[in-house]
């Protein structure tokens, strides 16, 4: 008999059972020919970091911890970790580990769902708009770096006439770019060299003057500890938590999706979470201590420099940039930060999009992946240029409130409900296993706890609270105009409708009675097995498929739909 407790979670870190014990040459190399699969370890770890470390880590995360008590704020947001964040991603990064399928295909385990996926694939889409652009801001404010002084230094004629030489009143004049190729090789990169740039702005930025006050100001002497009674803390604790990982967003599935089989997903959900969460606050320091410095430098408070989002980014930051010796360095590396930084989230974006097309037309996409990627890229290119024009910050602002916001509470609530109440939380375990190996009914206790109950209440509970504190988004001091939040919650239902019209069309091709059509579509359909027949075992061996098949009352016409099409 084999003895858990630690040994057992030794085990599972630092060595896979079901690799050794079970297939011990399918951890090496290219397994899946056909799908294809990461070259290594290496690649899937750095671009799944590079995926969920984004920009939200540079600009969202310290404006979060400033408002809500400063180093307080660490108490909520790790909490939230450990009961949502890693679970949650261990969930998704096993789901689509097991059956190595994007995030739509995933949803033959509950057939009657499957609009939860393709809901995911339309947020990426829409998210993937706008995060074009951000990273085209980047381009622009990186190139415009070149010069001495800095362009936003102080208002001249070359700039815009509404410039102004306080920190309020800056502006930028964005242009478009279009920077997306297929993963691989490129993340060794794009997603270590962040890294090399915050720790050479924190290193210049704690020798400024005023460095401690802006430290001070984010998780110092003056963190707020009152603040952990307020509601809205929470709340900012978990969102950024869902936002920071891209729990909901599909990327985790079609990431996982290319992995071996036996591959340790287990471990990879912590050194992703824990790497991402880290970032987050290793970030921090190198903001607030050149702010610090700003702020030092204007006579004012650390509180008055500090803004929110874009305009953390890319108007008080590069401000603060332009008051140090030596700016046009500065600027640079901050700017290529952004730009690697969103780079690697947006090649997960497109990666999510031409993957669920490949799952769903292999004949037809297979032999044309470049073409594929070239093609959505461009595609994204076009519906971007809209954000480049007068009102584009607008456009973007109001994409990023509607759209990546509580959204992804409703598809990742749904995406719970449909793996661990319907498909079955105990088989999904048993899928896990075979994976990872058998592990004690102790050790799934606590994953047990946060599938079922903890993670769905906090969900739950957030929902709630935004719907209850729902303030129209705005811009600044700009208010939009009605139609423009008209315009934001059809965005908003034209991500949701899928779940309920898929729902209905697959009901209306299934044979029975009412009952009997939902019961059969919450049944997973016989298309939901590990990809590879080495990997099936006995629980999904062609006997055990056909006479699931046979008990059920899904038409064999449905059968080819879900083959050759999302629906």
């Amino acid at each position: 008999m084999r003895k858990y407790g630690w040994n057992s979670f030794k085990d599972l870190i630092f060595r896979n059972p079901a690799v050794v014990d079970q297939d011990p040459h399918v951890d090496n190399g290219d397994e899946n020919p056909e799908r294809g699969n990461w070259t290594n370890k290496r690649e899937y770890i750095l671009s799944t970091i590079g995926y969920a470390v984004g920009l939200g880590n540079i600009w969202r995360f310290p404006y979060l911890a400033y408002k809500n008590g400063g180093g307080a704020f660490l108490i909520p947001y790790f909490v939230m970790l450990v009961v949502t964040g890693i679970p949650l991603f261990f969930l998704e990064s096993a789901l689509g580990q097991f059956c190595s399928q994007g995030p739509i295909n995933t949803w033959r385990a509950v057939p009657l769902l499957q609009g939860v996926g393709i809901a995911m694939v339309m947020v990426t889409l829409i998210v993937s708009i706008y995060y074009n652009v951000i990273i085209a801001y980047s381009l622009y404010y990186m190139f415009a770096s070149f010069q001495f002084p800095l362009p936003w230094s102080s208002c001249s004629s070359s700039v815009d006439r509404n410039c102004s030489d306080t920190p309020i009143g800056a502006v930028f004049i964005p242009c478009s770019a279009d920077l997306s190729v297929s993963l691989g090789g490129v993340v060794y990169f794009t997603a270590t060299f962040p890294y090399v740039v915050i720790i050479i702005l924190l290193i210049r930025g704690v020798t400024l003057e005023g460095a401690r006050d802006g430290i001070e100001f984010y998780i110092g002497s003056q963190s707020n500890l009152t603040k952990l009674t307020e509601a809205q803390v929470w709340k900012d604790a978990a969102t950024q938590t869902f936002y920071s990982l891209s729990i909901g967003w599909g990327g985790v599935m079609t990431l996982a999706s290319y992995s071996n089989f036996h591959n340790n997903v287990f471990k990879d959900s912590f050194v992703v979470t824990l790497t991402n969460a880290g970032t987050s606050v290793f970030a921090g320091f190198a903001i607030f201590s050149i702010l610090g410095h700003m702020a030092h430098i204007y006579k004012m408070p650390v509180g008055q420099v500090v803004k929110e989002g874009f305009g953390l980014a890319f108007i008080a930051y590069p401000d603060a940039l332009s008051k140090l010796p030596i700016s046009p360095l500065w600027s640079i590396l901050f700017f290529f930060m952004l730009l690697t930084v969103g780079l690697d989230s947006q090649f997960a974006g497109i990666e999510v999009i031409s993957t669920c097309l490949l799952d769903a037309f292999p004949n037809i996409f297979k032999s044309k992946r470049a073409l594929l990627t070239s093609t959505t890229c461009a595609i994204l290119y076009l519906l971007g240029l809209p954000c480049v024009t007068q009102a584009g910050i607008y456009w973007v602002t109001l994409i990023d409130q509607f759209v990546a916001s509580w959204v992804l509470l409703v598809l990742v609530l749904l995406e719970i409900i449909g793996v661990c109440y319907i498909y079955g939380g105990n088989r999904f375990i048993k899928d896990i296993e075979m994976m990872l190996g058998h592990k004690s009914f102790t050790f799934w206790l606590w994953w047990r706890a946060c599938w079922f109950f903890i993670s769905p209440c906090i969900i739950v509970v957030i929902l709630i609270w935004s719907v209850m504190t729902f303030t129209p988004p705005r811009y600044g001091e700009v208010q939009f105009p009605v139609w423009g939040l008209a315009l934001g919650w059809c965005m908003v239902v034209f991500i949701l409708l899928w779940i309920p019209v898929v729902a209905l069309y697959k009901l209306m091709r299934t044979k029975g009675n009412p009952w009997e059509r939902v019961k059969s579509l919450c049944s997973p359909s016989e298309e939901w097995h590990p990809y590879l027949d080495v990997h099936r075992g006995q629980r999904y061996s062609e006997e055990r498929c056909r006479h699931r098949k046979k008990h059920t009352n899904r038409p064999e016409v449905n059968v080819n739909v879900i083959t050759s099409s999302w629906l």
